[in-house]
């Protein structure tokens, strides 16, 4: 099924020692996985999430930190562009999971 569905990718505030973030895009196989590898690619850790998924979408809340902390400005914007990158491709490689 081909189903156009926008990429969404937001970092909030969640507190001061963590910062929420909010995926919405296109669910497939593997995504949240290749969610994940991404986050912790740039050293970013998941102490919590909430995975929904409505219809053909996936909308996921990620409760994250670096190193004890809420991510400052550089590093979401840092992140928010590696999600974004990578899921508007149109697949996930099948050998990421």
């Amino acid at each position: 099924v081909d189903v156009d569905v926008a990429t969404h990718v937001i970092v909030q505030d969640d507190g001061p020692k963590r910062s929420m973030l909010y995926i919405e895009t296109a669910d497939r196989p593997g995504l949240l996985l290749e969610v994940i590898k991404i986050i912790t690619d740039v050293n970013v850790d998941v102490e919590s999430a909430e995975i929904d998924t409505e219809g053909l979408v996936a909308k996921d809340k990620f409760h994250v930190s670096y190193r004890g902390a809420k991510l400052n400005s550089s590093l979401s914007q840092v992140l928010v562009n590696c999600l974004r990158y990578y899921l508007r491709r149109p697949e996930t490689d099948e050998d990421s999971y």
